[in-house]
């Protein structure tokens, strides 16, 4: 079991319940997540007397495919299953050959696509959407998604079963070529972004970061990047930006599990491929007319990526960006950003300005980082009284003790000589 590659099993069910239910439809969600489960535990039970097989995927995939054989053959005339193959799992003839078909036809990948425009149905709302991308396309279960998203079992279940209901309204897959992938490929992109940024900012108790999901939203994207009719300018723009934010994961935490702001990192521990493959990636999808939010953002992470250091990153760009970005998308957070910026272009003073000009800023009320960026500008701006009291402030509303010990570090900091 230890060569087995980390999360292997999570991301096989993931790909075998988007096989199922290319068999069983969508309706039958629940039956494809039980077969996937039986192989699952199946191997667990097998492997641990036999040791492991020459490919385990192929075992999990024969083990699942004679597992809905048998299923099949029981109960063919009390379900009904997907539509394009319900006339052949009638029949005795043709049930075995249409199974195979199903188990040896297209890539994996391409199920993983379909089941995820499929779990982006417009009836259901965002975080319900991400929910089921882990859980149905991940292979998380609800407790690590609740720890991920600070929500409880019960509430993601709750989620998971809303999900549900909703899918089961439908007969089969997604198809990527129906005229409407634009649409669920918009929520599909959405979905991932949150995905990622919930394992990059996220508020989990136990982790300042969590690796696991930004590596579950990078393999997603690398799915939807790899294939013609997802590949569109918008999702390898965000593949770009994932990979360029990925790209600094090594230096986000000391060795103790200390959070570190991006001035205060290792810039030769952050991951070159992946910076290299970000800026690849942006240089594709910047190719024609279209320009996204992704597009923005990423190539502002590339400014990042790009620099030395703090001193000769090219804050004027970068300010320039988040005006553009803040035109394609109003919100609190990203005028939070641009201050910011705009504090290193120009100075605290300037940057203090720019905060206190935000439309809607008491919605950042309960946001930590609000009051640690104006605590880190105050400090610089030699108002040390004033920076204790918002980084006091942040303390106090820090959703995990690694954020707590992040800004404590900072209080002591307005301390110092």
């Amino acid at each position: 079991m230890q060569e087995l590659p980390p999360h292997f099993f999570r991301h096989q069910s993931g790909q075998l319940v988007s096989r199922l239910v290319r068999l069983f439809g969508v309706h039958n969600l629940a039956l494809a997540e039980d077969v996937a489960q039986e192989a699952l535990v199946r191997a667990l039970e097998v492997w641990k007397l036999r040791g492991l097989p020459d490919d385990p995927p192929a075992w999990l995939l024969t083990s699942a495919r004679n597992r809905a054989i048998d299923l099949l053959r029981r109960e063919r005339t009390a379900r009904t299953y997907a539509p394009e193959l319900g006339h052949l799992l009638d029949s005795e003839w043709t049930l075995v050959p249409a199974v195979d078909e199903v188990f040896a036809g297209s890539p994996l990948g391409d199920d993983e696509l379909r089941m995820m425009c499929s779990i982006c149905h417009p009836r259901l709302p965002e975080e319900v959407q991400v929910a089921l991308v882990l859980h149905l396309v991940g292979g998380f279960g609800a407790r690590e998604i609740a720890a991920a998203f600070f929500a409880s079992p019960a509430a993601i279940e709750k989620r998971l079963s809303r999900g549900r209901r909703v899918l089961a309204g439908s007969r089969a897959l997604f198809d990527l070529r129906d005229a409407d992938l634009a649409q669920r490929l918009g929520s599909v992109h959405s979905a991932i972004y949150l995905l990622f940024n919930e394992g990059y900012h996220g508020a989990s108790a136990d982790a300042a970061v969590r690796e696991d999901l930004c590596r579950e939203a990078l393999r997603l994207m690398a799915l939807l990047a790899g294939h013609p009719l997802t590949a569109t300018p918008a999702t390898l723009a965000l593949a770009a930006l994932l990979c360029l934010h990925a790209a600094r994961l090594p230096a986000r935490l000391t060795p103790e599990g200390r959070l570190l702001s991006m001035f205060e990192q290792d810039r030769a521990a952050w991951d070159r491929a992946l910076t290299r493959r970000g800026l690849e990636l942006l240089g594709r999808a910047s190719g024609g007319e279209v320009l996204t939010e992704y597009h923005v953002e990423a190539a502002i992470a590339a400014l990042h990526a790009m620099a030395t250091g703090r001193g000769d990153t090219d804050w004027a760009e970068i300010v320039r960006l988040y005006d553009l970005l803040l035109r394609m998308r109003p919100s609190p957070v990203v005028a939070l950003s641009r201050a910011i910026a705009l504090g290193e272009r120009d100075g605290p003073a300037r940057g203090l300005e720019a905060i206190a000009a935000i439309d809607g800023r008491e919605r950042l009320a309960r946001y930590p980082f609000y009051e640690a960026a104006l605590g880190e500008l105050h400090l610089r701006a030699r108002a040390a009284t004033r920076a204790r009291d918002h980084f006091r402030a942040a303390v106090r509303l820090a959703r995990s003790p690694m954020e707590r010990s992040f800004f404590e570090e900072r209080l002591r900091a307005c301390d110092a000589p």
